[in-house]
């Protein structure tokens, strides 16, 4: 255990030494801060993360951690959640996502400049809460969205491989994307 911050494993923050103190927290920006400001663009932002999640941290480490590779891994979830609430709490006006093309392509590559880093995060979060809502769909429900968005196949091509007719593909996938957009919605925020 070479890392200053393997420290918190074993004993308490408050008990170190102002120095030692000062290591840790050092050890623990420089860990954290590439990747926050990777994602928020913004130092001050940054730094504000930083010592929320550091607060954190020393005050919540489980008690199971007993390794520095767990430790570490903990630590970036918890560097990576509190950036993603910082970016939920402090936007301003959210993307209107378009529940058509959401799901057709998911390689699509996002420009890396400044402006759209905080645009890029947000989308995958979004992603990822869209694709968490799916698995909450019925079975059936999410068979004619995967056949839909990932297949890339018309209402009629999924009417004849289920043997169904056009309006009722029509009228299931309706219902499925008004749930997802209900619960994202309500779980989002409505951007209008």
């Amino acid at each position: 255990m070479d890392s200053k911050l393997n420290v918190l494993l074993v004993c308490d923050f408050d008990s170190l030494h102002s120095d030692a103190q000062k290591a840790v927290y050092s050890e623990f920006y420089q860990f954290s801060y590439g990747p926050i400001y990777y994602m928020v663009n913004d130092h001050a932002a940054t730094e504000d993360i930083i010592q929320e999640a550091f607060w954190k941290v020393i005050r919540k480490i489980p008690s199971e951690m007993s390794n520095e590779t767990q430790f570490k891994t903990w630590l970036r979830v918890v560097v990576k959640n509190m950036t993603y609430n910082y970016l939920r709490k402090h936007k301003k006006i959210r993307n209107e996502v378009n529940d058509e093309s959401v799901f057709i392509d998911n390689s699509t590559k996002y420009a890396t400049s400044s402006d759209h880093l905080q645009n890029e995060v947000e989308a995958k979060v979004m992603a990822e809460t869209i694709s968490a809502y799916l698995h909450e769909l019925k079975p059936e429900l999410r068979v004619l969205i995967e056949l839909r968005w990932h297949q890339q196949l018309s209402y009629k091509e999924i009417a004849a491989s289920l043997d169904t007719d056009e309006n009722t593909v029509r009228h299931k996938l309706y219902r499925a994307r008004e749930a997802i957009k209900k619960r994202f919605r309500k779980d989002w925020g409505d951007p209008r």
